[in-house]
């Protein structure tokens, strides 16, 4: 095992991560923006109102997406597991 070797397999493991992460992410931030843009028309500065929202697409985007995430997550876990040998030698 190489320095290359580690430096790919991080590169593949930040990927990885940015390709679970960016809808979730994506979701919350139009959602913040709507939400901002609606505040700052009509003047309410509730707290709270930026709050629920954000969440409540993040629960959709995890319910949309999840399968998604789930098989690429259990795609490059089984990619590890099965290359386990490379990571000994």
């Amino acid at each position: 095992m190489d320095a290359n070797f580690i430096i790919g397999l991080g590169a593949e493991v930040m990927w990885v991560i940015v390709k679970l992460t960016a809808p979730v992410l994506g979701f919350g931030l139009a959602v913040g923006l709507l939400v901002s843009l609606f505040q700052a028309t009509t003047q309410i500065q509730e707290q709270t109102l930026s709050f629920v929202p954000k969440i409540a697409a993040v629960i959709v985007a995890l319910l949309v997406f999840g399968p998604w995430m789930l098989t690429t997550l259990l795609d490059f876990s089984q990619h590890i597991l099965g290359n386990l040998n490379a990571f000994i030698q």
